[in-house]
């Protein structure tokens, strides 16, 4: 599912991340899918896309990104 408009690094991050969801029990549809939208709310926060974002989106795009790396650490140790 890699898209015309992602780098070589993007390509590379989708595939890490599809890979990590299969091995962790995900269907193949529903990694790619996840994959698919973490790279591109990543390509949002970092003013990748192709057309321009408001600020106010990339903002949104770069705390969400925030909240979920938040959200693993607490994950990892409340285990």
């Amino acid at each position: 599912m890699p898209q015309d408009a992602w780098t070589d690094k993007r390509e590379r991050q989708y595939e890490h991340i599809k890979e990590n969801l299969k091995e962790r029990g995900r269907t193949e549809g529903t990694a790619e899918r996840i994959a698919a939208a973490t790279v591109n709310q990543t390509r949002t926060a970092k003013g990748e896309t192709k057309e321009a974002k408001p600020p106010s989106e990339r903002a949104r795009a770069k705390e969400d990104m925030s909240a979920a790396g938040r959200k693993g650490a607490r994950a990892k140790t409340s285990r």
